[in-house]
């Protein structure tokens, strides 16, 4: 018997889901089996045996000779004329299916299920059991069964194309999976508040009904019905059907965001590890219906069968489980919606991890990459570092990283220089809203790629050249502030201490020194691992933002002292201003300070490094003896005592301005000459 949830198919000419045939050559009261052979109940003996892989069925001629054509061809074109055996070890379907057909054929009651229907509708037509020979035959009964029964059913379609996976390609060329793949695909498309067949859901959080109460109420009724409720169905499927599905409901309309939902869910059940914290591989709808394959199919197992794969049989070897995985990542990649946000960012790298593990196909991976390109500002630091298969090479695959911003960067650009149909006030605007979520995205990947460049920067084989290309791809726009590099530079100085000089200054070169923090920038005044050059730039640039504080702060006390005889009396001020306001201009004043001490901190230490370049030039000439100078050296020597007397004067150090001549000779020409 066959459960169904319409009731318009009930009443058909179906003998409530037993096939049975009046007219039968031989009395019988059923089949009997002994061991691995099938016997007919009757007392006429039998005349012809047929083998099925390993049963044997002892049969009589005329029960098949009239109803299948296949028979009657192998019987009557054969040479021998006492023929009285033959071997059907490609028939789809196997014992199982050619058990019912027999029976069929000797009129006896057939049950037909959504479990069986397929193997039997391909041994059907295997036997070549049309009308030609009888009317009413297998062919046209099963037929009938998978369009008015099966196809309306939402449990039925599922489980008829789960049985399909043995099949191929007969269920394959008689349309039999492309019509449960489009009768899935049109009940996952409806709208959920007008379900009203059961559907197995997610088991933790919602019970599935009971099917025997499908006449009577629905899902919709009792609970609502969640937008995600066809996946946990759909992803018991095999990869090749689950696409068929995936792109029938592409076609009917579905939004792309449940779309990729649904790969989402499918690759965290048959790719182990893929997704973090995931339940159970199978859950035990797929586990009884793989049970019930298993046991029907009397041995014979699908060599590729996936969900053997995961179950982890003891025959599958490593190399046949890569291969399958394999496919389910070059199916899935080909599926996933063009949309921007169909799946996360999160999920592709982890997929392009495992397609890099795996050797999926280039082109493939090119995709991927490009995906990942597209929503590469979501990404984060753990999905970013994906190790390095290639051996005698880096930890971690930072051409993969290099790739992905090349890919990040090219569609910033494209969406930037896009055309706009929209008009010239709207098109500003819009232009003007892009131009911000540019400069913001990319401020976040510029953000990730310095976390990125701190990590790696610890692993002694990461070239210089390949650290410099990765923090130099993104524009100076990107970067408001460069305390990310500064702390990736200092990382791999730490990891690389035999750098050479000059490979320290090319290092250094990717960080701007204007561009960072009061923080970094004592940080840096006191790195011994940093080129003294450098540090002497991060000094020299402070000085610059001292004074343009100082200045700033001399504008806004002259330009505040213009609107005080406007003010009758500070403590009426005060009495008429907000309490939070008051609060927060002290926390102000305080910070105010604070920063005004830490501005007298550096230019202690910037007067205190001063003396010792002079000592240290004094030092120097000493051991030169030089006794003639050139023009160029004095010019470089005039300039220098020309800044330093005027750093003297902003100081307000006049007492320690030395002499013309004792001026001339402290003046150091390589530490000026680095300045400029």
């Amino acid at each position: 018997m066959w459960d169904s949830e319409s009731e318009s198919v009930t009443g058909r000419d179906y003998g409530n889901g037993i096939l049975s045939s009046s007219k039968h050559g031989v009395e019988t009261d059923g089949f009997e089996q002994r061991d691995h052979s099938w016997y007919v109940a009757t007392d006429i003996p039998s005349d012809f045996l047929v083998q099925v892989g390993d049963v044997n069925f002892h049969l009589h001629k005329y029960p098949l000779l009239s109803r299948s054509g296949k028979m009657n061809r192998l019987i009557y074109e054969s040479r021998d004329l006492d023929l009285n055996k033959v071997a059907l070890d490609d028939l789809p379907g196997g014992p199982e299916a050619f058990e019912l057909a027999a029976k069929f054929c000797y009129g006896i009651a057939v049950d037909l299920t959504a479990a069986n229907i397929s193997g039997l509708r391909c041994a059907a037509e295997y036997l070549e059991m049309t009308e030609d020979l009888e009317e009413g035959n297998l062919i046209f009964k099963t037929e009938a069964f998978l369009s008015y029964v099966v196809l309306s059913s939402w449990r039925d379609s599922i489980l008829v194309l789960k049985s399909s996976e043995k099949l191929s390609p007969w269920a394959e060329n008689l349309q039999i999976v492309r019509r449960c793949s489009e009768s899935i695909a049109w009940k996952a498309c409806a709208n959920p508040k007008g379900i009203r067949w059961a559907y197995t859901g997610k088991p933790p959080k919602v019970s599935s009904p009971k099917w025997n109460e499908m006449k009577d109420s629905s899902p919709s009724r009792n609970s609502q019905v969640p937008p995600d409720w066809w996946f946990e169905d759909v992803s018991i499927l095999r990869i090749d059907h689950f696409v068929r599905v995936v792109t029938a409901i592409k076609v009917k309309g579905m939004r792309f965001e449940l779309t990729g939902a649904a790969i989402v869910h499918y690759a965290g059940k048959w790719l182990p590890g893929l997704i973090q914290n995931g339940g159970g591989f199978i859950d035990e709808a797929s586990n009884s219906s793989n049970s019930n394959s298993s046991s029907s199919s009397g041995g014979i197992s699908w060599k590729g069968g996936l969900h053997m794969i995961v179950a982890g049989t003891k025959d599958d070897t490593p190399t046949v489980q890569a291969k399958d995985q394999r496919m389910i990542i070059e199916s899935l990649i080909s599926i996933i919606p063009p949309q921007k946000d169909s799946v996360s960012c999160s999920f592709l790298l982890r997929l392009l991890r495992m397609a890099n593990m795996l050797k999926v196909a280039p082109a493939l991976v090119t995709e991927l990459e490009k995906r990942v390109g597209m929503q590469f500002e979501q990404a984060t630091l753990a999905d970013l570092l994906v190790p390095s298969y290639n051996k005698n090479e880096t930890l971690f695959d930072v051409d993969l990283v290099q790739r992905l911003l090349e890919h990040f960067l090219v569609q910033e650009q494209t969406e930037s220089s896009s055309p706009s149909r929209q008009t010239f006030s709207d098109k500003n605007m819009h232009d003007g809203t892009q131009r911000s979520a540019n400069t913001s995205s990319k401020m976040r990947v510029a953000r990730l790629v310095d976390s990125y460049l701190t990590e790696v920067s610890r692993d002694r084989n990461l070239s210089l050249t390949k650290f410099q290309v990765l923090a130099e791809a993104l524009p100076e726009s990107a970067r408001t502030c460069d305390d990310g590099l500064y702390r990736a530079i200092d990382s791999y100085l730490k990891a690389h201490p035999s750098l050479s000089e000059h490979e320290r200054k090319r290092l250094c070169r990717v960080m701007d020194c204007q561009k960072l923090s009061i923080d970094a920038c004592m940080h840096a005044a006191q790195n011994e691992r940093l080129p003294l050059r450098v540090v002497v730039q991060v000094l020299f640039s402070e000085q610059v933002k001292i004074s343009n504080s100082l200045a700033n702060n001399t504008l806004k006390e002259s330009s505040e002292a213009q609107y005080q005889p406007m003010i009758s009396n500070r403590k009426t001020l005060l009495e008429g201003t907000p309490q939070s306001f008051q609060e927060g201009w002290a926390t102000a004043k305080k910070d105010i300070n604070t920063l005004k001490f830490e501005l007298e901190t550096v230019k202690a230490k910037y007067l205190e490094l001063q003396n010792d370049m002079d000592n240290l030039q004094r030092k120097f000439d000493k051991m030169t003896n030089k006794k003639q100078t050139s023009a160029w050296t004095t010019g470089w020597k005039k300039l220098g005592k020309f800044t330093k007397m005027t750093n003297l004067e902003n100081n307000e150090i006049g007492s320690q301005v030395a002499a013309p001549e004792e001026q001339t000779r402290k003046t150091p020409g390589r530490w000026r000459n680095s300045i400029s």
